[in-house]
């Protein structure tokens, strides 16, 4: 729950431990990650990374598995700036929330 009226649920959340109750997640996750479909590309690439810019969630990555792509968002001063892209082969690499690389073509086959 971002919000008393906003309730999103991303494919995946990444926020310490700690931080969850049994209910929900009352902080902005430290990174939430959308796999796009047809059905959902316009909200995960507009509804949801907007609800979750307001609510203050660092990074947001969001993965293409028909290009393949992934690309990651980081929330500098107010608004997200993209920090990191690849498509099919080329690593996709960030240093935060945490390392992690991947070619997106590794991710679906």
């Amino acid at each position: 729950m971002l919000a008393d009226d906003t309730v999103i649920q991303p494919d995946l959340l990444v926020a310490p431990n700690a931080d969850y109750t049994d209910r929900d997640l009352p902080v902005a996750p430290m990174l939430a990650i959308e796999v796009l479909s047809p059905s959902t590309r316009g909200i995960d690439l507009l509804l949801k990374k907007d609800r979750l810019l307001r609510a203050g969630c660092a990074h947001y990555w969001v993965v293409d598995p028909d290009e393949p792509s992934i690309v990651a968002w980081a929330l500098t001063d107010g608004a997200y700036h993209e920090a990191a892209r690849a498509s099919g082969e080329q690593t996709f690499s960030v240093t935060e929330p945490f390392a992690f690389s991947v070619a997106p073509d590794d991710l679906v086959h």
